[in-house]
């Protein structure tokens, strides 16, 4: 089944920083940044490592893995809410991965070396 999702703000705004880093085109770095996102949250629920989306604006199109719609379908249950809502909120969390300010103090846990756990 594929999803309609809004992008939210968080993630734009990750964008802008990933395309300020990276001398991108702020458009490449949003689907760049939405590739990131997709990709963590598709791997956790189906272990894979490859996807194809369509993002036109602010609004992505994406047809998850048989294992991710299930895992969106009963979280959506839980909630009273929709699967693309589940979905937004996933992505949101995964907005800032891979953005340099994004690490932990040392000894403070994940992103601090592990010499420091």
């Amino acid at each position: 089944m594929a999803l309609e999702v809004s992008i939210g703000d968080r993630l734009v705004d990750a964008a802008a920083e990933w395309a300020d880093q990276r001398m991108l085109d702020e458009d490449d770095a949003l689907e760049q940044k939405l590739e990131q996102a997709l990709l963590e949250v598709e791997h956790l629920a189906s272990g894979t490592t490859e996807l194809e989306f369509e993002l036109d604006d602010r609004t992505l199109q994406y047809a998850p893995s048989d294992e991710l719609d299930e895992l969106l379908e009963e979280q959506a249950e839980r909630i009273d809410g929709d699967p693309a809502a589940v979905l937004e909120l996933h992505l949101e969390l995964f907005a800032r991965t891979f953005l340099p300010d994004d690490t932990v103090q040392p000894g403070a846990g994940p992103g601090a070396p592990v010499d420091d756990w």
